[in-house]
């Protein structure tokens, strides 16, 4: 696994294991539960040690899974992110969501700990007061944004006493500027973070899917030139860049090996560019 720096003595692995839809989506569903916990072990035993979940993820049961999954293995060589909701940003509920997702992830730490949406009604300043409450607990390690606006970034960032380290947010190759939740990725929110040493946490790498087939054609042939798949250009392309990690969704092992093939080699940086400035089209 390749590692990117979060803080002074803490780093990443820049491939993580995105949780959304496992152990079911809104709601709860315990039909597929041993699967998805052998599938989680499997994806750690094979590096990829970085794990990405939420309260929110199936009602807290996606974190119950993931803290049955690492139970066997050494948490010191694992690092978790967890999301709060963004209707439990007051400072009370805010603490209550971060001990219920330790108590379910069966842990004593979360690496990461991140606000998973803003939320206009609730003063960012009572959200900032309980992330660093929990700092200072040592609950958490780290906090950070997710979907946040540069604007967003800044105002939280005026009510705590500790670096906001990162910002998860949708960005891929062919989701630029405008997501389902943020715009202005490429043009403003990266290149602030990159310039404030904010770690950008790119989910959705494939665009659900549209990047792990054929059909696109830079993507094509950058294929036969590096004897590569399209997802793992589309990956490499991602953690090319400064200050840019990825979380991908897989529970079949052919998957998860074939997004670790992303690492262990670079794009040349004339392929860089190209995926940077031309148009993704169709073949």
């Amino acid at each position: 696994m390749e590692f990117k720096r979060l803080t002074d003595n803490i780093t990443i692995p820049v491939i993580g294991l995105g949780t959304w839809n496992i152990g079911g989506g809104d709601v709860a569903d315990t039909t597929y539960d041993s699967e998805d916990i052998s599938a989680m072990k499997t994806a750690i035993k094979l590096g990829i040690t970085n794990i990405d979940t939420a309260e929110a993820y199936a009602q807290g049961h996606t974190e119950e899974l993931v803290g049955r999954a690492i139970g066997g293995f050494d948490r010191k060589n694992l690092f978790i992110t967890s999301k709060v909701s963004p209707e439990h940003l007051s400072y009370e509920e805010l603490i209550v969501s971060a001990k219920g997702s330790l108590r379910r992830l069966n842990t004593d730490y979360i690496d990461l700990y991140l606000i998973h949406a803003p939320n206009p009604n609730i003063p960012i300043q009572e959200t900032m007061k309980a992330m660093d409450f929990l700092v200072e607990q040592k609950l958490v390690k780290c906090i950070g944004v997710s979907n946040f606006a540069v604007e967003q970034i800044k105002e939280a960032q005026k009510y705590t006493k500790n670096k906001i380290v990162a910002n998860q947010i949708e960005y891929n190759l062919l989701v630029r500027d405008k997501g389902r939740v943020t715009e202005n990725m490429e043009s403003k929110i990266i290149p602030y973070c990159q310039e404030n040493n904010i770690l950008i946490i790119a989910w959705r790498p494939l665009a659900k899917g549209e990047l792990a087939k054929p059909g696109l054609r830079i993507l094509d042939e950058l294929v036969k030139k590096y004897n590569r798949t399209q997802p793992q250009i589309a990956i490499n392309w991602l953690i090319s860049k400064k200050g840019i990690v990825t979380i991908t969704k897989s529970t079949k092992l052919e998957h998860l090996k074939e997004n670790l093939g992303a690492i262990g080699w670079k794009l040349q940086q004339e392929d860089i560019e190209r995926l940077n400035n031309e148009c993704i089209t169709s073949s």
